[in-house]
């Protein structure tokens, strides 16, 4: 088992260097760790008919990794330039391209990942703004199209305000989260845990909405099917799309 800290910041020692190390550091003792600093490697794309040796000690390092912990601060919104180029130059590695362009899970599949970020913005501003959304969804947009799955991210806000001194709370986090990682299974299948939670809802929200149409008793017709039946469905999907709402824009911030 081996985990591999990929720091793509351009601080080799800053705020987001020391996320990652805590991370690490967690980590038993039983489960080997390294940590590449990108800053050290001159990142091209591959050019066809040319060897390109950086990528090649690049990818062996990945695959030699079971979990992959990405660690990259969040500039104008979105992931650092340099961690960017690094994921844009092993595309070619990454997935296998179809006779469409269409991209597909290839070598790294059913490898793991953690991803951390930083930023100068408040965690209340960040809440409600959601810039580091935008890093974690070009970082997962990548690992799942090589098929490789998340375990879990961890932000911390108001670098700018706090310079280099990451409150304990997030340090725990990352400690929490070190720990966990050799834990992964070689594979999830989370299907089953999926139907649950889905049978689990939409029961939840019948319940619901059989309690407003029993509320509503005064002003509907309990006796005419078409107009309890209606009525069901326009509740039931306005439940519904608050609920998806909440989950997308609410729940998902992170702070």
């Amino acid at each position: 088992m081996k985990v591999l800290g990929i720091l793509g910041a351009h601080k080799q020692h800053g705020v987001t260097a020391k996320l990652l190390a805590t991370t690490l550091a967690a980590v038993p003792d039983s489960t080997e760790t390294e940590t590449i600093y990108l800053e050290d490697y001159d990142i091209h794309p591959d050019i066809k008919g040319q060897s390109n040796p950086v990528l090649d000690e690049l990818t062996e390092k990945l695959l030699a990794s079971d979990v992959w912990v990405f660690a990259a601060p969040t500039f104008w919104g979105g992931l650092s330039g340099v961690t960017k180029n690094f994921l844009d130059c092993l595309r070619w590695r990454l997935v296998r391209i179809d006779h469409v362009g269409d991209a597909h899970p290839d070598r790294f599949n059913n490898k793991h990942y953690l991803s951390i970020t930083d930023c100068y913005i408040s965690p209340i501003n960040n809440f409600f703004t959601g810039i580091t959304d935008e890093t974690f969804k070009q970082i997962d947009r990548v690992m799942s199209a090589a098929g490789v799955i998340k375990i879990h991210e961890i932000v911390c806000p108001n670098t700018f305000k706090n310079g280099d001194h990451i409150p304990e709370s997030k340090l725990q986090l990352c400690r929490k989260w070190g720990a966990r990682l050799p834990q992964k299974s070689k594979r999830d299948d989370n299907t089953m845990k999926r139907y649950v939670e889905l049978f689990c809802m939409i029961a939840v929200m019948s319940l619901i909405t059989m309690g407003i149409q029993r509320a509503l008793s005064g002003v509907l017709t309990q006796t005419n099917f078409w107009i309890n039946w209606g009525t069901f469905v326009v509740i039931f999907f306005v439940l519904l799309a608050i609920i998806l709402h909440t989950v997308t824009f609410l729940i998902h911030r992170r702070r």
